[in-house]
């Protein structure tokens, strides 16, 4: 089991605050896995193994558990009068209402609550309300590239492990499973569930395949600057007919199942969010292969999905930049002011030109923020002008 060190600092560092504790992310992420080595370090820090109770509402034993007086009466069968009692609820949103019987259990001052859920949607609307400054949301992605390698101490062939990474999927159990085969289906299952589950029973959307030809569409145009009228027009000019609402729908759906995360512009001069412009990048590209099998992706714009990825786990806030009519990759706001970084596969060419257009939107920033320019290129730090062009994997496992 490879320890999230990163989400478990956090949840330890919130331990008996007053504050209910939210996981969310993407389905199969990990969050099961974190409950378990949080609780782990809580019987190993003087916690009795009675004042923990552990409700995964999937798990068919719960199935009657279906609203909030019901999943209020179970956990209070079991808490402890007189001693702190730590309360995981697993996947809460299939509990109908469950926010009433959370918010009843949060004012009880011996109960510390813990719940995961796979819908930033239910994170809007009632529940926003009812439990407005109550709680505290980790998010959480599946394994870093970082992770992934920790699980393969034996083997240094960094550049490989970076290929099994975006092919053979960056969620944790994946890493248990040895045949290709065997992958694809686990990651078909994880992929059929977050559609029917997550977004079509959700939404009550009529048209499954619509919805799977947007899916195809954004996961082909990973890193592409993507308008809800550019993919509607693409789409109906390929004889699939859809309105400009329904895609917007559509992908308000998909990103707050956490399958893809929009990334909106930043004008770095002017200081100021744009309202147009934004891309798409996918939770894990070894669903990408699921989707659209061994159709050739382009390698720069999955390097920038990796980047992205990391930027997010570093706690930064991150946009496009852009400068005049140059547009730099990323600008990752963080407690320490700002970093722009570039990403490109590769800078080498016979006459440098590749490498001076990298290199020109970060040098048209004026500022003295650090500026990184991030390759799978071999070698050591270089300089350019202050703009640390560096290798990418060393980078993410640094």
């Amino acid at each position: 089991m490879i320890s999230r060190n990163e989400y478990l600092d956090n949840l330890i560092n919130l331990r008996d605050k007053q504050l209910i504790k939210v996981i969310t992310g993407i389905r199969r992420c990990g969050k099961s896995t974190l409950f378990e080595l949080y609780q782990e370090y809580l019987l190993r820090n003087g916690v009795e193994s009675e004042q923990i109770i552990s409700i995964n509402l999937e798990d068919g034993d719960y199935a009657d558990i279906d609203d909030s007086k019901s999943l209020y009466n179970l956990v209070k069968t079991h808490l402890l009068p007189d001693k702190m009692n730590y309360i995981f609820l697993d996947e809460v949103q299939r509990v109908s209402e469950f926010q009433k019987a959370v918010d009843s259990l949060f004012i009880k001052k011996n109960c510390d609550v813990y719940i995961t859920v796979s819908n930033a949607y239910l994170l809007s609307g009632e529940l926003a309300t009812l439990l407005s400054g109550r709680y505290m949301e980790i998010k959480m992605l599946p394994l870093s590239f970082k992770e992934y390698v920790s699980a393969f101490p034996e083997d240094r062939n960094i550049d490989r492990l970076y290929q099994n990474y975006i092919h053979n999927s960056s969620f944790p159990y994946t890493l248990e499973l040895s045949r290709q085969k065997d992958i694809r289906q686990y990651l078909e299952g994880i992929f059929n569930s977050i559609i029917l589950k997550d977004i079509v029973a959700r939404r009550r959307f009529p048209d499954i395949a619509m919805l799977q030809s947007v899916v195809r569409f954004m996961f082909d145009n990973i890193g592409n600057l993507c308008s809800t009228k550019k993919i509607a027009d693409t789409m109906t000019s390929a004889g699939r007919k859809i309105t400009v609402h329904t895609v917007e729908s559509y992908l308000t759906a998909l990103t707050d199942s956490f399958i893809f995360y929009r990334i909106g512009r930043y004008d770095i001069k002017g200081k100021q969010y744009l309202k147009t412009g934004d891309k798409y990048y996918a939770a894990d590209i070894g669903l990408r292969y699921i989707v659209l099998g061994s159709k050739k992706a382009d390698q720069g714009h999955i390097l920038e999905n990796v980047v992205y990825l990391e930027l997010l786990r570093r706690g930064y806030e991150v946009y496009i930049g852009k400068v005049g009519n140059s547009e730099v990759d990323f600008i990752a706001l963080g407690d320490e002011g700002e970093e722009y970084y570039q990403v490109a596969y590769t800078v080498i060419d016979a006459d440098g030109k590749t490498l001076e257009r990298e290199l020109k939107p970060l040098e048209s920033i004026r500022d003295h923020n650090p500026k990184y320019l991030l390759t799978m290129d071999l070698g050591p730090v270089v300089s350019h002008n202050g703009i640390k062009q560096m290798n990418v994997l060393d980078w993410l496992l640094k």
